[in-house]
């Protein structure tokens, strides 16, 4: 007799079934948890930005913006099921802190990429720290042109997801070199926060208006400290200066002090204000009376673009946040938009892979000029956005005749502009 053991069809598929069995239990033991955690572990992003102090609205409304747009991509699954985990850090302001929590951030926190919500002054030291960590890094608060148009500066991996200096320069010079030929403006004087942006900008704007009109003349400039609380002696000085027209680019609680203050002496009567911040709702609700004669570049207004979409997104931030959303607010829900349209086209949060495919990308947004924004692949910067100036009111829709900016234009001359600097 054969010691032999016969396995019949039955006991074949029955052994079969135990194997798998024995299998899946070990894939429970060993392998499915090690996947629903990578797939359940958050993806962090850290932000360092300005919450407290004279300019906190700055970091409280790109907080504010950051969150809200979070919030829906989480809503929707997030990515295969991977929440987006904030980690929000107050920088008080100070360049030096900003790098510090920055960096920590990263190191210490293990957040992934970087929101940068700071303003120019701390967005070069969070720059910097990019560059040493070679973390993904979007700027969404700083408008000095250098910070993505010199090569010097540029890194691969980090982009800018705000408005430019040099962008608004073309399209306010634009429209301050109408304003003076209409009203025969010749005599001009400036007042600009004495930093990089301020001193930046204002050298673009002036640039650009006398590119427009060649009849212009300055004969005076006033710098004065950013986060001044009295401004008695520059605005004296504005007024001995005696311009018919006077440039700013004055922000955020500064522009509302200065304005305060300015109105007390009369400096706007009979003569025209330029202010490229100035249409924005946190100015202008703080603002306790918007002189005449006062003129802006857009920053964020829910009615330019006049479109139901951005309507739309500005009352669904006001019913979440009791206030409306400002400049910073839209250019932070954008990055989150761009991040979130690069994470599901890679299927990765790495942000290497993140970085290839930012490069050049376009998606649909309430703030673009014609419903898209573009993150221009030769300097990895925003371009596209709704950009225009325009006589202010005291009520809605405060800039009731915006002109918008023509991109064409603003693409020849800034190229110009980067070939006179030898950037391109």
């Amino acid at each position: 007799m054969s010691n032999k053991t016969t396995t019949t069809p039955v006991q074949a598929s029955r052994r079969k079934l135990m194997q798998g069995m024995g299998a899946a239990a070990g894939m429970a033991t060993f392998g499915m948890p090690a996947i629903s955690m990578a797939q359940d572990k958050p993806i962090k992003i850290g932000m360092p930005t300005i919450l407290s102090g004279r300019v906190a609205t700055l970091g409280i409304s790109s907080r504010n913006a950051v969150l809200m747009e979070v919030d829906k991509f989480n809503a929707a699954g997030g990515l295969n099921g991977r929440k987006i985990e904030m980690v929000i850090r107050d920088s008080k302001g100070a360049p030096q802190e900003a790098a510090r929590v920055a960096r920590e951030l990263v190191t210490g926190e293990g957040c992934e990429i970087l929101i940068d919500g700071e303003a120019s002054s701390g967005a070069f030291a969070v720059h910097e720290v990019a560059r040493d960590l070679g973390v993904l890094c979007m700027h969404t608060c700083s408008e000095t042109s250098s910070l993505t148009a010199d090569p010097k500066l540029r890194i691969p991996n980090a982009f800018r997801v705000a408005r430019q200096g040099i962008h608004d320069a073309v399209v306010g010079g634009s429209y301050g070199a109408g304003v003076a030929r209409a009203k025969k403006l010749k005599r001009w004087m400036t007042i600009s926060p004495d930093y990089a942006y301020g001193r930046d900008t204002t050298a673009e704007y002036m640039e650009y208006l006398k590119y427009f009109n060649k009849d212009i003349e300055v004969v005076g400039e006033v710098w004065p400290k950013l986060f001044q609380p009295d401004y008695s002696e520059s605005i004296t000085r504005l007024l001995q200066g005696k311009p018919e027209a006077i440039y700013s680019c004055l922000w955020g609680g500064d522009l509302v002090s200065f304005i305060d203050q300015a109105n007390i002496y009369a400096l706007f009567k009979d003569r025209q204000f330029m202010s490229v911040a100035l249409a924005d709702y946190t100015v202008l609700t703080a603002v306790k009376n918007v002189p005449q004669n006062v003129h802006s570049g857009n920053r964020y207004l829910k009615s330019f673009p006049k479109t139901a979409a951005n309507a739309e997104w500005g009352d669904a931030y006001f019913a979440k946040y009791k206030e409306m959303p400002t400049n910073w607010a839209w250019q932070n829900a954008a990055c989150v938009g761009f991040l979130t349209t690069a994470m599901k086209k890679t299927n990765s949060a790495d942000g290497k892979k993140l970085a290839e495919v930012l490069k050049g990308m376009t998606i649909d947004s309430p703030f673009g000029a014609n419903g898209k924004l573009t993150l221009r692949a030769e300097d990895q910067t925003l371009v596209d956005y709704a950009d225009g100036w325009g006589e202010l009111t005291n009520k809605e829709p405060y800039m009731a005749n915006p002109i918008p900016g023509d991109w064409k234009q603003i693409f020849e001359l800034e190229l110009d502009w980067k070939k006179r600097k030898g950037w391109a």
